[in-house]
């Protein structure tokens, strides 16, 4: 029987990455879904759509989640490996507003609970324990003050040599957090039964261990995945 880890947190709080270690430990598929919103976002600014303007080509885009020999999950938009393009900064921001569209979620739902039937999962997103995956095994909200968060996502930007600047990305976080909270559709929140995690004062390991802990059901009385 498949089992499946839900990871919910605001912009910048590390789910992705720390998601991403965690279905390694695990032996599970790790399932990004910020990725397949960035994906949307990608065409909306490739084709200078607003992005309300999406809706009515959803069904014609050709959206493709595939994993590389390493495991790592690849998109593809229209048969373009768009992996690498949909982690610029505009990008992010465009996902944001295309994932506020209620037309734009229910599109995308299905996709992503496909993938926790045919497999275990982890998967990191806005509304995984809340909406997605409501009878997730374990679910653990993940978060971080903004200031670190914006401090993270800098120097995430500039290992990518991707030039930005700290103030810019706490303003943005800071208005991605009132999105995300204020939306109409499947709003940022944490889910009932959900772990609380605050990574602001951990490292990446420490971060870990404590996921760890969580799923393993020393944390909270919760039985082992």
């Amino acid at each position: 029987m498949n089992k499946s880890v839900a990871i919910d947190g605001p912009a910048g709080a590390g789910k992705s990455t720390l998601a991403r270690r965690l279905a390694q430990r695990l032996g599970f598929l790790y399932v990004d879904t910020g990725a397949i919103y960035r994906t949307v976002g990608l065409y909306t600014l490739r084709n200078r759509l607003a992005p309300e303007e999406v809706v009515p080509m959803l069904e014609k885009l050709d959206i493709r989640m595939e994993y590389d020999s390493g495991g790592v999950q690849r998109m593809r938009l229209n048969g373009e490996d768009v992996s690498e393009a949909i982690r610029v900064h505009e990008v992010s921001q465009r996902a944001s507003q295309v994932a506020a569209l209620p037309e734009v979620r229910a599109f995308l739902l299905d996709f992503q609970r496909r993938q926790a039937r045919e497999h275990s999962v982890v998967m990191d997103g806005r509304d995984i324990g809340t909406v997605v995956l409501p009878d997730a095994d374990v679910k653990i909200f993940l978060t971080a003050s903004p200031e670190v968060r914006a401090k993270r996502r800098l120097l995430e930007l500039e290992q990518r040599g991707q030039p930005a600047q700290y103030e810019q990305i706490l303003q943005d976080i800071q208005d991605r957090d009132r999105q995300d909270r204020n939306r109409a559709a499947a709003p940022l929140r944490q889910a009932e039964d959900a772990v609380l995690l605050d990574t602001s004062g951990l490292d990446l390991e420490q971060s870990l261990t404590q996921m760890l802990e969580i799923v393993s059901g020393r944390q909270n009385g919760r039985q082992e995945v």
